[in-house]
């Protein structure tokens, strides 16, 4: 009786399992996507949803400027359908990576679609800094997704749609909290030049030490032209940044009596448990930490 028992068990938990089971094997397969850093990774898993498996090679906390490739980061890339970049000769690395893994996914270079900006050294790509550009990537990575994988035109339309309200929404938020400010006192140093965008629209003033890379060290005359101009002008604050060494925004504001700021996110994501975590929850991070060193 037992064993009849038990085999009438093993039965019926058969049953159940085989449904289950066979859904599992319907379930279209995710498309394998590779963004070379992690706020373009958020733009696309936030247009591609639970239809793409997104990869970033340069994580949180990053910078892409002198990011080492790694052979997982080759391997990542010989297995893309898409590999989603900023261009603007942001990831001077990336070609040679992607030439040496050999492979077939279609590169989509989204800085592209933006009115990029002249930097010290060349054209400046931190596009995104301005929430207009960031729109014009999801429009492109909707319309990129769209031609990998037909089947989800629906989906990666009500999502990018979806999203450029939130986008629209942080943009007018933005502009209302700094219109705030009065415009002589916005002004900041930051550790490199990644804000120039930003700046342009938004109406914040950025003086750094650095040029639009951070490869590129600041030399003692660019110090002392920070100093002077932090000496001269009325700077609010002098801001750390993410993915730059912290050593040279102490300096300046050491040597000028300015008043640290909080760090901001320039060219990277936060780690999860903090508060840029997002592209959305990184902006407002920013533009919280700008309004608390330059209002009166």
């Amino acid at each position: 009786m037992t064993t009849r028992r038990t085999f009438l068990a093993l039965l019926a938990a058969a049953a159940v399992a085989a449904p289950a089971s066979a859904q599992t094997e319907k379930l279209p397969e995710k498309m394998p996507i590779v963004a070379s850093f992690s706020i373009l990774g958020d733009l696309v898993s936030q247009v591609g949803g639970d239809r793409v498996s997104v990869t970033t090679l340069v994580g949180p906390d990053g910078d892409a400027h002198v990011y080492q490739p790694t052979t997982a980061d080759a391997r990542r890339i010989a297995q893309a359908k898409l590999i989603f970049v900023n261009g603007l000769g942001f990831e001077g690395w990336l070609e040679r990576l992607i030439a040496a893994a050999k492979s077939k996914g279609a590169i989509v270079t989204l800085g592209k679609g933006v009115t990029a900006r002249p930097g010290e050294e060349g054209t400046d790509p931190h596009a995104w800094q301005d929430v207009a550009n960031a729109k014009i990537y999801v429009a492109e990575i909707r319309d990129a997704l769209t031609a990998a994988d037909p089947a989800g035109a629906e989906s990666y339309k009500a999502r990018a749609d979806a999203y450029l309200a939130k986008l629209d929404a942080l943009d007018a938020e933005i502009v209302k909290t700094l219109d705030a400010i009065p415009k002589d006192r916005r002004r900041v140093v930051s550790t490199h030049d990644a804000f120039g965008y930003f700046s342009a629209r938004y109406g914040v003033e950025f003086i750094a030490p650095q040029g639009v890379s951070t490869e590129a060290e600041a030399s003692a005359r660019d110090i002392a032209r920070i100093i002077q101009a932090v000496r001269q002008n009325r700077v609010g604050a002098v801001f750390l940044e993410n993915v730059s060494d912290p050593r040279l925004a102490k300096r300046i504001a050491a040597e000028t009596g300015a008043r640290m700021g909080g760090t901001l996110y320039s060219d990277a994501l936060s780690g999860p448990q903090e508060d840029g975590a997002n592209y959305i929850d990184m902006m407002r991070h920013n533009v919280r930490e700008l309004a608390k060193a330059l209002t009166p």
